[in-house]
């Protein structure tokens, strides 16, 4: 314990530096969580090797179902996005329709033989199975003749495999090895304490089967089912049910992790604001039997790291972009399938082109919209400044281009061309806030956003030193119309004519001391 209190005062001490910073690694052998603070929810994880991997779901963003990989369940670094594009409907092309809230839901993660699984559902199309030989892909992705809702894939010792999935009712189906039903589902447990019982991961620990599992919302109820047969009869188990005012409010739903050492650890998220549902990495001691959750059945805040028998650098996951590659990083992903004709890094090296391929009437219906997850800070002090460099020369009228924090509602501040003229503009939701012509086509966009406040706002500069601020603040929300985390967007979408292009030269994330 006094070990432990040292540790902890030197993680106050961090304070400062933790604050201006996006991961979690005190430095000192302590964590703070979240263990990652962005949109990673839906978590499981499994351990190969001396490797931890975690998916997460992305729902409509393609390069989509990221999997990122840690040595040490604190720093984590990106892997792969499994599913490069989604071409089952015309709906992931944002074609007349769209997948806001849809799209791969809840996934399961398993290693087996020698091969990687994922296990996911789509509400509109249904179940999907991803293989890979390495974590980092190729993968291969195929439809499954039965989707099963927030799949929870399990490999037995005897070779059988089965998934439990359900909501409110669970229930338990054996596959064939092409993963197709063997048998009918059978139902092995109806929620009790409240609807929405989901989530479940299917685990064999010493004699019993355990089905961890959420009753989910913002005030999530994480629950252990166990029984010594795979179908039952179960009994139920709070793990934990944390509504602390604060970052680990209503934590839950997803794994459970044993590391190298022999300690166990759940890694669970929580609804946080409008940056979304954040990762959150917990004790657990093992009572009569069940993984109890946290300390005293609180959440930890501030905690010793796993043992994983060896120390590791600290990582801290890529933000800003000079778009020098000839391929984006693994940080991007687009709203809905990309239009591989309509985008380039190659066309203007150095730069990020978006060209006007579609009319559309508004930012939702926008092809093309590149995306980034919001990481806020470990200081409430600080909010995440983003900032760009346009070339706005080749655009057409009615072309629009610029920097949005997208999700319902969504706010941007960008240019558009009217009758020849370029005008600043800042919409917030759709409406016209502010506008101002000007006579250059080298423009800087910035916004301040806070995941604490639930604002953001919006900034121009003609000559990348002076901002100024134009229209509006956004207030924020986590809606579950849109169902991720408020994401920072670079566009361009014409209302008018297609071919018109822009030239992002970069993307800069930082800290922004608030009231400064």
């Amino acid at each position: 314990m006094r070990n432990f209190l040292t540790s902890f005062l030197l993680a106050l001490s961090f304070t400062h530096v933790m604050g201006q910073k996006f991961h979690s690694d005190n430095g000192n052998g302590t964590y703070t969580n979240p263990v990652i603070a962005a949109d990673f929810p839906d978590p499981d994880v499994i351990l190969v090797n001396d490797t931890y991997y975690m998916v997460s779901t992305t729902m409509f963003v393609f390069p989509g179902v990221t999997i990122i990989k840690s040595k040490d369940l604190v720093n984590w670094e990106y892997c792969s996005n499994a599913v490069p594009r989604f071409d089952v409907s015309k709906c992931y092309n944002l074609d007349s329709c769209n997948r806001y809230r849809h799209g791969q839901w809840a996934t399961s993660l398993k290693y087996n033989n020698g091969k990687f699984y994922l296990l996911f559902i789509t509400l509109d199309e249904g179940g999907f199975l991803g293989m890979a030989e390495k974590a980092e892909g190729p993968w291969e992705i195929r439809k499954l003749p039965k989707g099963f809702y927030d799949p929870g894939l399990f490999f037995d010792e005897d070779g059988k495999i089965y998934v439990a999935h359900g909501y409110g009712k669970i229930s338990i189906t054996e596959l064939n090895p092409d993963f197709s039903p063997k048998t009918n589902d059978s139902l092995v447990y109806t929620g009790n304490i409240r609807g929405g019982l989901e989530g479940m991961h299917v685990y064999r620990i010493n004699s019993y089967y355990y089905l961890y599992g959420t009753y989910g919302g913002r005030d999530g109820i994480q629950v252990a089912l166990r029984s010594k047969n795979i179908y039952g009869p179960y009994e139920q188990k709070v793990v934990i049910y944390d509504t602390t005012k604060g970052i680990n409010f209503g934590i839950h739903q997803g794994a459970l992790i044993k590391t190298q050492s022999g300690e166990w650890w759940t890694m669970l998220f929580v609804d946080s604001g409008p940056f979304g549902r954040f990762p959150s990495l917990q004790p657990v001691t093992w009572k009569d039997g069940w993984p109890m959750v946290g300390i005293n059945g609180k959440a930890v805040t501030t905690y010793k790291k796993p043992n994983v028998k060896k120390t590791y650098p600290v990582k801290t996951f890529p933000t800003s972009d000079e778009f020098n590659s000839k391929t984006l990083g693994m940080q991007w992903g687009w709203n809905h399938n990309p239009d591989p004709t309509n985008w380039s890094l190659l066309q203007r090296p150095g730069h990020l082109r978006i060209t006007a391929g579609k009319v559309v009437t508004n930012l939702r219906e926008a092809t093309n919209m590149l995306t980034q997850r919001s990481f806020t800070y470990y200081d409430d002090a600080y909010a995440t400044a983003v900032t760009t460099k346009l070339d706005a020369m080749k655009m057409k009228d009615g072309d629009v281009a610029g920097l949005a924090v997208f999700q319902d509602p969504y706010a941007y501040i960008g240019i558009k061309q009217i009758n020849g003229t370029k005008y600043i503009v800042m919409v917030n939701n759709g409406k016209m806030i502010d506008s101002i012509a000007i006579d250059q086509s080298m423009i800087y966009f910035r916004t301040i956003a806070s995941n604490a406040t639930n604002k953001a706002n919006f900034q121009y500069s003609l000559d990348g030193n002076t901002y100024l601020p134009l229209g509006n603040e956004l207030r924020m929300r986590f809606s579950l119309t849109i169902f991720t985390g408020n994401k920072f967007c670079l566009f361009n979408y014409p209302t008018e004519q297609i071919g018109g292009y822009v030239d992002f030269d970069w993307f800069r994330m930082k800290p922004y001391k608030l009231n400064n």
